[in-house]
């Protein structure tokens, strides 16, 4: 087992396209790097076009989720007739859940995180493990 396989990934739903009479799934899921430092961990996420606020996380049971549901174009009703009609209409919504099983050294009350141009941090401070308790043998 290597470092990286303590963040591997549990399950990544793609993003949701909806249309007016079709849906589909397509793979594109945001880009990750997870760093291991001496202190702690840090992982960094592309969320192109999305704000803080489009952006959920959470940890639950040494699982950390990201996830993001975004409507990009609301429909306005209106009393002006528009001309022409839709005939496909691929942004009206995205949406992705990333799952990570973290190390047991994360200090999971000690989790932050920040977003700057379009790039999601999360830092996950280390803490120090218990080190095995020897067992004493008796001689029956």
């Amino acid at each position: 087992m290597n470092e990286l396989s303590l963040f591997n990934s549990l399950f990544d739903n793609a993003f949701d396209y909806s249309m007016p009479e079709m849906t589909w799934k397509t793979a594109r899921l945001p880009k990750v790097d997870v760093k291991e430092n001496k202190d702690s961990y840090s992982l960094q996420m592309d969320l192109p076009g999305a704000t803080e606020k489009d952006v959920n996380l959470e940890i639950d049971h040494g699982v950390l989720t990201i996830s993001s549901v975004k409507t990009t174009e609301k429909e306005e009703k209106s009393d002006k007739k528009e001309e022409g009609k839709w005939l496909i209409r691929e942004r009206t919504q995205s949406q992705f859940s990333r799952r990570f099983t973290l190390p047991d050294d994360v200090d999971e009350e000690k989790v932050t995180a920040s977003f700057k141009n379009g790039v999601l941090n999360v830092t996950m401070a280390r803490k120090a493990l218990p080190s095995p308790k020897k067992i004493a043998i008796e001689v029956a």
